[in-house]
């Protein structure tokens, strides 16, 4: 849906139209609250799209499938749409990131449309937002379009921008860390066989050009054999841009720049190797991907301890499922850390809710955690599930007239497994002998 540009009257606004926020609006409007999205791009799906991350995970875990809902069925749905099948998520013991489900991003963007319109959300792509000033029951805010600026009034905000946003713009607290993950610019390389390459004379001369300063060691995500692993993936997801913020407009046009600075270099050294005098950058994303930011300072607060230990949170609305994965700030490679047999992370509540805060909730990569736990939850698949259930959150609160913290999580429940969501408990993950016999 469309509606007038001013002067809307909303039960929700969502912030932010990635992996979190689609599910979030989607929801919402399902629960008949009047819901706009707000998106700055061009485009629906954030990281899976704009940035090129175009594999969503993990919605299952030891064979078992333990993220659904809204997320879940867009997936799908471009999937069936591409002509495309399914992994085989019962092989839970193949690496995870066979277990994340390929999309094309142009098909699930279009997808993302569909949903969106057909739910009755008021979409608004190329929209920012402006300002935030509190009412009694909610907010006027101010947005920004290629027209200029106007105000709508929304009696709940889901803040799933990624970094926090609207949560900043309310005067709420955001936190970040001393040092933060490198970004990565997604980009396919073509025009060479890997057969006819010399796989270890390209490691030697990568060392070499580190040596003199034609690349930088941290280019590469990878630190052992990084040629090997960066030409049999083409570069997909194999690139740290290293020394990078995000999370202001200012150090966002820092990131893309050096972004755009990183893969010319690496492009430069390939074109100069023997068998790669052909090499062609087939694919790229327009937006350098970041991996860490803000996050808020929630009533609750995600260790990593409380993620690697399944620790299920009384006020616990969604699962989360994915490895340890700290790209190192140094850009010195990846510290993976796969969870141990049957452990299945979930997300609490009162950690997407700021301190301080009556009506406005946040979802995806800004939920309160620590590094570590954040490194897990951040990904896409954990997003949707959280996005879904912020969007069932903020309705019930506006429809009710309480705060954010308020709404009885039974209700909340019950929303979120009306509209297929899978939550804490409602999966038993078998002992591992019982596991391994029937595989």
């Amino acid at each position: 849906m469309l509606g007038q540009r001013e002067d809307a009257e909303l039960d929700v606004l969502v912030v932010g139209g990635g992996a979190a926020g689609v599910p979030a609006a989607i929801q919402a409007a399902s629960m008949g609250g009047r819901t706009m999205l707000v998106e700055k791009n061009g485009a629906l799906g954030g990281t899976t799209t704009v940035a090129g991350v175009a594999l969503p995970g993990l919605f299952h875990a030891w064979g078992h499938q333990v993220i659904a809902g809204i997320g879940w069925r867009m997936v799908t749905k471009a999937v069936q749409v591409a002509g495309d099948v399914l992994p085989d998520f019962s092989d839970w013991r193949r690496p995870h990131y066979k277990l994340q489900v390929p999309v094309s991003a142009a098909l699930y963007a279009g997808v993302l449309d569909a949903e969106v319109l057909q739910a009755g959300v008021d979409l608004r792509l190329h929209t920012m937002l402006g300002a935030l000033e509190p009412k009694d029951d909610g907010w006027t805010v101010t947005l920004c379009d290629k027209e200029g600026l106007y105000t709508v009034r929304a009696r709940r905000i889901v803040d799933c921008s990624g970094d926090a946003d609207a949560a900043a713009l309310a005067g709420l607290e955001r936190l970040r860390n001393e040092q933060r993950q490198p970004g990565t610019i997604m980009v396919r390389f073509g025009g060479y066989d890997l057969d006819r390459l010399d796989i270890d004379a390209l490691d030697a001369a990568h060392a070499q050009a580190v040596a003199s300063g034609a690349l930088r060691a941290e280019d590469l995500s990878m630190t052992e054999r990084p040629m090997a692993r960066f030409l049999r993936g083409h570069g997909e997801n194999a690139i740290h841009v290293t020394g990078i913020e995000g999370g202001t407009s200012l150090t966002r046009t820092a990131a893309e720049i050096e972004g755009r600075r990183t893969l010319a270099r690496i492009y430069g050294f390939l074109r100069r190797q023997p068998g790669l005098e052909r090499v062609s950058i087939e694919s790229w994303a327009v937006e350098c991907g970041i991996r860490e930011t803000f996050t808020i300072d929630g009533h609750e607060r995600i260790t990593v301890q409380d993620y690697v230990s399944g620790r299920r949170w009384e006020d616990a609305v969604s699962h989360s499922f994915y490895p340890i994965d700290v790209h190192q700030p140094d850009g010195d490679g990846i510290d993976i850390r796969p969870l141990e047999y049957g452990t299945v992370p979930s997300i609490p509540r009162g950690a997407m809710i700021p301190r301080g805060s009556a009506h406005l909730i946040v979802a995806g990569r800004a939920v309160a955690g620590d590094q570590e736990a954040n490194s897990a939850y951040r990904v896409q698949a954990s997003c949707m599930a959280m996005g879904q259930a912020a969007g069932a959150n903020a309705a019930l609160s506006a429809s009710a007239g309480v705060p954010m913290s308020s709404v009885p999580l039974v209700s909340l429940r019950d929303e979120l497994r009306a509209g297929g969501a899978i939550l804490p408990g409602d999966v038993a993950i078998a002992p591992l002998a019982s596991a391994q016999s029937r595989s």
